[in-house]
């Protein structure tokens, strides 16, 4: 996601309770294969398209930073600075989800709610 162009949707996950079963009901509907992503305790999922071997989605645990997010597949969208951007959507109405809307070396993210009750996030990529 990291070489995303700012404006761009740079990743979409989903975020459920079980995600074990929504991997395999995917994997089997879409014909994804799987690939696990350590979560320190726990695996979230890459789902990894047979025709090109990469990933192109992810299926996550409802956990942690993850607890609030709803069971919808979730666009990222890459923005150039986060905190910026994430303070004009909040000036603009939406509400913040989860995350911190700020960003570090390492990058960052955050769930916004849009003012129609859209959930997206803002994604800016690690400082090179």
């Amino acid at each position: 996601m990291s070489d995303t162009p700012h404006g761009a949707i740079g990743w979409v996950d989903l975020t459920v309770p079980d995600a074990p079963a929504i991997r395999d009901f995917y994997a089997a509907v879409a014909g994804w294969q799987t690939a696990p992503v350590d979560m320190g305790g726990y695996d979230d999922f890459n789902m990894i398209s047979p025709a090109t071997g990469n990933p192109v989605a992810g299926v996550c645990h409802a956990r942690g930073q993850n607890a609030a997010v709803p069971p919808q597949w979730l666009i990222y969208i890459t923005v150039e600075e986060l905190a910026a951007s994430a303070k004009l959507a909040l000036e603009l109405g939406a509400a913040l989800v989860s995350g911190a809307p700020e960003a570090g070396p390492e990058g960052g993210y955050c769930v916004l709610r849009d003012p129609a009750g859209a959930v997206f996030a803002l994604y800016q990529a690690p400082a090179s």
